[in-house]
């Protein structure tokens, strides 16, 4: 049998562990910048492993290191462990303990997986030709996020190349997805407020219809990206909030819209933020109205090293046959493991975790998302083969 085979036998071992400890998260969430019982467990986890440990790094990041018994490289392989301020609709033994916060979108199954790789690694830390940084970290899903703190308080110290792994319960469990190049969008959001002149909603003539102004600039924002934008360019630009008044004989003095922009290019981006003020300033000044506009770029987009990502696909069809490794098109989603590619050479790839036999169903960020926990093997696996085959490459 195999050093790597050996390493699977071992993961498969820990299957148990694993879905305890993820159950264990899911049970107990904590939401981005709120973590602290999370790191404390996965400190002393590690720690208990003898692996060299330090906590609050960036904030609330854990990084663990795992000294290879033969000199060479050094991977890092990250996990983020937050939770979401949603209300968990699940019917299971393991379902949130915490009203409103969830893990909806797989992170304790990360965590839980990263663990597991850790404890085989650590445990097999002789045939290692390299060293491997854990990076578990804090905050993904709220921007600033928890990367980038992190990577300025040198988790990436002395790494040469950086993975992770996003379970996908959007893919069926046993697919491994993975991209070349662009693979998750830069997350942007916004806020506008358009200040008028209310009144009574008998004498409209005397005022400064905030309400309907803000009707016309969401109407007017549906042209950028259709208008605007290369149609060869991937873009995104959703409203998804729109307030104004609170009665319904008046005419309100303001109204604000809220929202969010999904691109791959900084050019598009800055385009798209241009064309937003444009349109402001026309409805806005045609009408005798003012306006706030705040955009606040979120996290860059990911962008997977061709070279690595090709490795990822490569050790994944040693896994799961290169049957169920499938080339994916970029996500309009986004993800700060984006920082961490700006640094150092990598990928970031999606493990399928659906299945309707389990109820793994749902999309990412809904109150009964779940995931097929088989599918933090087939992570753990992968994570292990494009180590070793980066180490010995």
């Amino acid at each position: 049998m195999s050093t790597i085979s050996t390493l699977f036998k071992q993961i498969e071992g820990l299957y148990d562990e694993m879905v305890a400890i993820r159950r264990h998260f899911h049970e107990n969430p904590e939401l981005s910048f709120e973590e602290v019982e999370t790191p404390k467990f996965i400190a002393n986890y590690l720690t208990e492993l003898g692996i060299e440990v330090e906590t609050g790094v960036g904030g609330r990041g854990v990084v663990g290191r795992i000294y290879g018994g033969k000199p060479g490289k050094t991977v890092a392989l990250r996990a983020d462990f937050d939770a979401l301020a949603i209300q968990d609709e699940k019917d299971v033994p393991y379902r949130s303990k915490v009203a409103g916060k969830m893990h909806a979108c797989g992170h304790d199954g990360h965590t839980a997986t990263l663990l597991a790789v850790a404890k085989v690694l650590q445990a097999n830390r002789e045939l290692l030709p390299g060293n491997v940084v854990l990076i578990h970290q804090f905050a993904e899903e709220l921007a600033p996020g928890g990367a980038k703190p992190m990577i300025e308080a040198g988790c990436l110290e002395g790494v040469d190349a950086v993975f992770g792994t996003h379970l996908w319960s959007m893919m069926p469990c046993g697919n491994i997805g993975w991209a070349p190049g662009p693979s998750m969008a830069a997350a942007d959001r916004f806020s506008i407020k358009i200040n008028g002149r209310g009144g009574h909603g008998a004498s409209p003539h005397e005022t400064i219809d905030s309400l309907y102004l803000a009707t016309q600039v969401v109407s007017q924002f549906q042209s950028i990206v259709s208008r605007r934008i290369d149609p060869l360019q991937p873009a995104v630009l959703t409203v998804a909030t729109l307030h104004a008044g609170s009665a319904f004989n008046v005419i309100p003095d303001s109204a604000e819209i809220g929202g969010t922009v999904r691109t791959f290019d900084t050019v598009v981006q800055d385009q798209i933020i241009e064309e937003m003020d444009r349109i402001l300033k026309g409805v806005c000044e045609g009408s005798g109205a003012t306006y706030e506009f705040d955009f606040i770029k979120g996290y860059p987009a990911v962008v997977n090293h061709e070279q690595e990502a090709r490795l990822v696909a490569n050790s994944a069809a040693k896994v799961v046959g290169s049957e169920h490794v499938n080339q994916m098109q970029p996500s309009m989603g986004g993800e700060d493991f984006s920082y961490f590619l700006l640094e150092r050479p990598g990928a970031f790839f999606f493990t399928g975790a659906g299945n309707p036999e389990v109820g793994a169903t749902y999309p990412h960020h809904h109150p009964k998302f779940d995931f097929d926990e088989r599918a933090m093997v087939d992570a753990a696996n992968v994570l292990i083969q494009v180590t070793f085959d980066y180490l010995e490459g």
